[in-house]
C-alpha cells in the first residue's frame, strides 16, 4: 500500500498541528460515528506480542467527570508544592485540564494480565505492555485531531482516584484520561512553550549517530 505525498503531507499536518488541550472545548456532542472512528484507531495502535492489553472507558456522566476533577484538584495541589518561588505561581496559573468542559472523557487502560504471563517480546522488558497502550493513545490522539478534536491528557491525577471512580478492577492499570471535544482554536503552539516554561528542544542536540 503506497502512500501518496498528499496523504503524507496530511499525516504530518496533523502530527504538527496535534495540542494538548485545556481550555477551548466547546460543549458540543462528539457523534457516535466519529468517536467510533478515533476508538477504532487506537484500537488498531502497534502492540507487544500482539496483546492488545488496552481498553477504553468512555464518560460522558457529569457526576463521574466531578469525581474524575476532584481527584485531579487533590493532586494539583500536591504538585504546586513540589516546586518553588516564580515556579509554584506560574504553575497554579496554568489551565491543566478541561474534565468537566469536555463532554467526553476516555479513560485508556492496560491490562497486563492479558494474553497470559509470558508474551513475545515482553520478556525481557515487561513494561512493554503499558508503552503499547500509550501507543493507543497516540494513535487516538492523531486521529482525534484529524476529526478536528481536541484532546487534553489529565496526567495530574493518582491511578487509584481514577480506578474507584470507574470501577475498574484492582489488576487493570489507568494509563490516561482523556478530555475531547470539539474547541473553539488549536493553539500554534503548545502552551507551556508559549508561556516560556521549557523551549522546544532543538533536534540536532537529540540525534547521536552510532553511539550516545
Amino acid at each position: 500500500m503506497t502512500i501518496t505525498t498528499s496523504e503524507r503531507e496530511a499525516l504530518y499536518k496533523v502530527i504538527y498541528s496535534r495540542r494538548d488541550v485545556r481550555g477551548q472545548f466547546l460543549p458540543d456532542p462528539v457523534p457516535e460515528a466519529v468517536l467510533r472512528r478515533v476508538l477504532d484507531a487506537a484500537h488498531h495502535a502497534p502492540s507487544v506480542g500482539f496483546m492488545q492489553p488496552w481498553d477504553f472507558v468512555v464518560v460522558r456522566d457529569l457526576v463521574v467527570r466531578e469525581q474524575i476533577k476532584e481527584g485531579f484538584e487533590i493532586a494539583h495541589a500536591e504538585a504546586a508544592n513540589m516546586f518553588e518561588g516564580e515556579k509554584r505561581e506560574q504553575y497554579r496559573g496554568f489551565k491543566l485540564e478541561g474534565i468537566l468542559e469536555a463532554p467526553v472523557g476516555i479513560c485508556v487502560t492496560c491490562d497486563r494480565t492479558r494474553s497470559g504471563e509470558v508474551v513475545i517480546g515482553r520478556t525481557a522488558n515487561p513494561e512493554m505492555d503499558l508503552y503499547s497502550s500509550v501507543c493507543a493513545v497516540q494513535n487516538l490522539w492523531l486521529a482525534a485531531r484529524a476529526e478536528n478534536l481536541g484532546v487534553g491528557w489529565v496526567s495530574i491525577i493518582h491511578h487509584d482516584r481514577v480506578r474507584e471512580a470507574l470501577g475498574i478492577p484492582e489488576h487493570i492499570v489507568p494509563v490516561a484520561w482523556l478530555c475531547i471535544g470539539y474547541v473553539s482554536f488549536f493553539h500554534e503552539t503548545p502552551e507551556l512553550e508559549q508561556a516560556g516554561w521549557l523551549p522546544r528542544l532543538a533536534l540536532d542536540d537529540l540525534v547521536h549517530q552510532e553511539q550516545w
